[in-house]
């Protein structure tokens, strides 16, 4: 899928999230992200999107094909609870980033 079409999908799960959950669009960690009550719970980066998950959801996404723990700093240090899902998995995200929003909301 080409760039602009990863990022329009982006751009329509922070539509969807935003119209329908108390969800706000902003920047964090140098990405575009998803943020329910200031504390961010998914975003957008190189193509991919990023999603912070826990329990039997976050099992789910790392068993994807290509997905790992997201390492922001690409030093070796990623982060437990974060799990990067590639482009092959778009059709994935907004499922996803439902799961990480209740994942947060669970965790408050």
């Amino acid at each position: 899928m080409p760039a602009d079409d990863l990022r329009t999908e982006y751009d329509t799960i922070v539509a969807d999230l935003c119209a329908t959950a108390d969800v706000t669009s902003g920047k964090a960690f140098s990405m575009p992200c998803l943020k329910h009550a200031g504390k961010v719970f998914a975003g957008f980066r190189h193509g991919a999107m990023v999603f912070k998950l826990g329990g039997a959801g976050h099992a789910e996404a790392l068993a994807l094909s290509g997905a790992h723990l997201f390492d922001p700093s690409g030093a070796g240090q990623p982060w437990k609870e974060w799990v990067e899902v590639p482009p092959d998995h778009a059709a994935r995200w907004p499922a996803l980033a439902r799961e990480a929003l209740y994942y947060l909301t669970s965790t408050l």
